[in-house]
């Protein structure tokens, strides 16, 4: 009895990062779109000529740490797409402490879909 109330406090504990990570994903690419709209209002444009986006990471990271209101926007965007990718990570370690085999293997199947499906679209633009 004692060592299935530990467990599902431990699982509480869980759920609560869980949350906790959900939020503070969501709360810091806010901030990194808001900061990105500010510079770009400030300098009248994204620092980008007409049909040119940064669409790489070297770009993004390069844009970000020049400033140009464009890449700050897309490593926002960036940072909002991985946010639920890191709750599928997370999930893989709650369903091992629950020592549930199946779902850390249909977990773990979902995250290298996510992976896959990433590298596919980063490669085919």
């Amino acid at each position: 009895m004692i060592q299935k109330n530990s467990k599902a406090a431990e699982m509480r504990q869980v759920e609560r990062l869980i949350g906790r990570i959900l939020r503070i994903g969501v709360i810091v690419s806010a901030l990194v779109i808001g900061l990105g709209l500010i510079l770009m209002v400030m300098r009248g444009n994204g620092g980008y000529p007409n049909g040119i986006q940064p669409t790489g990471f070297r770009t993004i990271f390069n844009g970000v740490m020049a400033l140009k209101p464009y890449a700050v926007i897309m490593l926002g965007l960036f940072l909002l797409i991985l946010t639920p990718t890191l709750r599928v990570v997370v999930s893989i370690y709650a369903f091992a402490i629950e020592k549930d085999h199946l779902y850390v293997w249909i977990t773990t199947l979902v995250l290298v879909i996510l992976i896959i499906a990433s590298v596919i679209g980063y490669l085919g633009h």
